[in-house]
């Protein structure tokens, strides 16, 4: 699975249209699989940085111990509800799925802090905005896989 700037060089607008979508609200949501299998739902704050997409997890937390067991994740950015009457303004939500990646400790930060917990970058599976076409009239999947690239569907 390639890196959020892999998929950056390979989809530049969409990726932008995700980043504005993720950047519009600070929290995100991210499941993440518990040792037994089944998922956990997680509140989580996330960064687009040097080419990276990072997230974090507190010293022995859940998410992040799950993370180091089973790398696998999905992240939701932050949603908003269609305005009634503005329907067509809607900018969509943007999901993100792959596999996290426990970076390396560092020292210190740039401030020169100790950091406290894990940080993460991800590798992309798949990028995904659901919004609604120019006449809200259906919803509109867009879709990248580094296998099967952009793909675009309407449902009614």
């Amino acid at each position: 699975m390639p890196a959020w700037e892999v998929f950056e060089q390979t989809e530049p607008e969409f990726a932008e249209r995700v980043r504005r979508l993720f950047d519009a609200g600070r929290h995100k949501t991210i499941a993440t699989l518990r040792a037994d299998g089944s998922p956990r739902i997680s509140g989580i704050e996330c960064q687009f940085t040097d080419g990276e997409l990072r997230f974090g997890s507190m010293e022995g937390a859940r998410k992040g111990e799950d993370l180091k067991r089973d790398p696998r994740f999905a992240l939701h950015g932050p949603t908003f509800h269609p305005e009634e009457g503005k329907e067509g303004d809607w900018p969509g939500e943007a999901k993100i799925a792959g596999r996290a990646v426990q970076a390396p400790a560092r020292t210190t930060d740039v401030a020169g802090a100790q950091p406290d917990g894990e940080m993460f970058t991800a590798d992309i599976g798949e990028v995904v905005i659901t919004g609604l076409n120019s006449g809200a009239s259906k919803l509109v999947v867009e879709s990248w896989t580094p296998v099967q690239g952009l793909r675009r569907l309407e449902r009614d």
